[in-house]
């Protein structure tokens, strides 16, 4: 069996390493469990569950975003003898978790949203408007944080998706306690929860949807397993193709593994390695195993059926 192995001009290169969010976590998590606290305690003097279910909105945020943290600190880990791939995909969990932990969080604001619509609770919308007000700051900065990092890692995209959610949940906030102390109407308050809850589901299905696909080692999205066996099918040599796998090894790295039929012989390690390159730079693949087989016998591999894993 032949490796072919995507290596970087300055070494083997991940894209993990593409720069250190340490710092961002670090100031995100430490903003919003200040306001957390100070937010609980203005939901419980002002009565306005709005508040309250944005500061629990928060605490589930505070406990993602260390779990995102933890997961890029693993991720870094070197492999070991158990963990032959290292703790990459500890970065996987997390985002599974993150949006876990967003669903059920916004299930119980939700719930409790239904419940005072139809027994609405005083409010002092001073109160209210205020410490929302300082909320969307809060959250906007932190989002800030990791906005950059998105595109390319689930995992920060999951943190940069909790904070814009809060951003928005904090905006309504603002916008209730302002209609409420002009129209005395209590209502708005469970109400705006109830709407706040049902956009942040809607937002948060796609990352849901990625997460668990890479969770069961589905190709990543963005990459297009059709164009990867056709690309390794016009290299030099090759005459089939089978035992194609291509699944995330951690949200920012995609691994393939696959048998190419060459009757030729085996290529050499130059062209094993340009084909691994390839991959990086036109689809984005950052570990290519390939296997090479002669077909030099009416012996077939095992693993040349499609159904075969």
């Amino acid at each position: 069996m032949e490796h072919g192995h995507d290596r970087h001009p300055n070494g083997h290169s991940h894209s993990h390493a593409h720069l250190d969010y340490g710092r961002a976590f670090a100031i995100g998590i430490a903003l919003n469990l200040v306001y957390v606290v100070g937010e609980a305690v203005a939901g419980i003097v002002s009565g306005s569950l709005a508040l309250i279910a944005d500061a629990g909105h928060n605490l589930g945020d505070v406990l993602s975003l260390s779990l995102a943290w933890g997961a890029a600190v693993l991720s870094r880990r070197r492999p070991s003898d158990r963990f032959t791939y290292g703790l990459r995909s500890s970065s996987i969990l997390a985002a599974v978790a993150n949006a876990i932990i967003l669903l059920v969080v916004t299930g119980g604001i939700a719930w409790e949203g239904v419940r005072r619509v139809s027994h609405p609770v005083p409010v002092v919308s001073g109160i209210v408007i205020w410490v929302a007000a300082a909320g969307i700051l809060v959250n906007g900065v932190t989002a800030l944080l990791f906005a950059s990092g998105r595109p390319r890692d689930l995992n920060l995209k999951s943190a940069f998706l909790h904070m814009a959610a809060d951003t928005l949940v904090t905006a309504a906030v603002v916008a209730v306690g302002i209609a409420i102390w002009l129209t005395g109407w209590l209502w708005l308050d469970p109400a705006v929860s109830l709407f706040v809850s049902a956009v942040v589901v809607l937002g948060t299905w796609g990352l849901v949807k990625s997460a668990i696909g890479l969770a069961l080692n589905a190709v990543p999205e963005g990459v297009d397993a059709a164009a990867v066996r056709a690309h390794l099918l016009t290299a030099p040599g090759v005459i089939g193709l089978h035992d194609l796998h291509i699944w995330g090894m951690s949200t920012t790295e995609t691994a393939l593994t696959c048998h190419l039929v060459m009757p030729g012989g085996h290529p050499g390690d130059a062209m094993l390695n340009g084909i691994a390159q390839q991959l990086h730079h036109r689809i984005g693949i950052h570990h290519a195993t390939i296997q090479i087989e002669l077909a030099d016998t009416d012996e077939t591999c095992v693993l040349t059926p499609e159904h075969v894993v």
